[in-house]
């Protein structure tokens, strides 16, 4: 199933978004493990950690309820909701989650077509107990369609605001690399015309990197900092995945971004564990990402 997300994310790299082994100043998969630092002092609070349910998509398509439990087992306290409601209504789910121990706090939702549509949305979110909102994937050569989009989405993060939620954009590679002329980017659009009182972002650490590499970026993690640093809007969320010295996605701690470098300039509020294409399995995968956070230190 697509969600929203256009080509695989394997077929992007395949097209030349790959990562060679000197591409990353300073990173190893060595300096990505997390030793033990005595001299550090923060670690990532267990309630803040996620886990985004498309990281786990083939396990739910076989058991939903077994998926979420096995979630609940690793320690997971809170999901990251892809892909619908897989048969339950937001109310169901709501009671299905609070009998596990889960709270979904946020949710991958693609922009609404209409106001009525956006209603649902937002009453969904209100029903599920969520925090965030927030818009997966867009893409275009177009900065009109850009404008456009960040025009309504100003419009839906205000009547989100308004019923207590905060409304967000997920970011890919393709908007720090596609030149919509004069070397303006989809970041560069969306960085000016989304209203920072409303909008903030989720900035998936992987997709930044991979953004900084297809740039020609010789730190791309430098890059990613300077990604969170200038934007007007406020960095709340991570998604955090790993990256293979061949450019593919990797469980936590077993490639070559440096988070406690990351982590150490900017704290969030979520902390969301996510690989599109798991190592072993959707659930190795989970048990690898709660765990590397839970011991890294910065």
């Amino acid at each position: 199933m697509c969600y929203g997300y256009g080509p695989s994310r394997r077929s992007l790299l395949a097209a030349g978004l790959g990562l060679g082994t000197a591409a990353i100043a300073g990173a190893s998969p060595a300096a990505a493990t997390p030793p033990h630092h005595h001299h550090r002092k923060h670690r990532i609070p267990p309630g803040q950690i996620s886990m985004q349910l498309w990281t786990v998509r083939d396990d739910l398509a076989q058991d939903y309820d077994t998926t979420l439990a096995y979630l609940a087992e690793i320690g997971y306290p809170k999901v990251e909701l892809a892909l619908g409601y897989f048969g339950r209504t937001a109310a169901q789910l709501r009671a299905f989650l609070d009998g596990l121990g889960i709270r979904s706090t946020s949710s991958h939702d693609d922009i609404s077509p209409d106001d009525a549509a956006l209603d649902t949305k937002i009453e969904n979110a209100l029903t599920l107990g969520q925090s965030f909102m927030v818009v997966p994937y867009l893409n275009s050569d177009s900065e009109d369609q850009w404008k456009a989009w960040a025009e309504r989405m100003n419009v839906e993060a205000a009547a989100a605001r308004k019923a207590g939620l905060r409304y967000g954009y997920h970011n890919h590679a393709h908007e720090f690399t596609i030149d919509l002329g004069g070397g303006r980017t989809p970041w560069d659009v969306l960085t000016s015309e989304l209203d920072p009182r409303l909008v903030h972002l989720e900035i998936d650490l992987y997709w930044a990197v991979t953004g900084g590499v297809g740039r020609g970026e010789r730190d791309p993690v430098r890059f990613t900092l300077d990604v969170i640093r200038r934007a007007p809007q406020r960095v709340l969320q991570f998604h955090v995945k790993d990256r293979h010295l061949d450019g593919d996605m990797a469980d936590l701690g077993t490639g070559t971004i440096d988070f406690r470098r990351i982590f150490d300039k900017h704290r969030v509020i979520e902390y969301i564990v996510e690989n599109d294409t798991p190592d072993v399995t959707p659930r190795r995968t989970a048990e690898v990402g709660y765990r590397y956070l839970r011991k890294l230190r910065f």
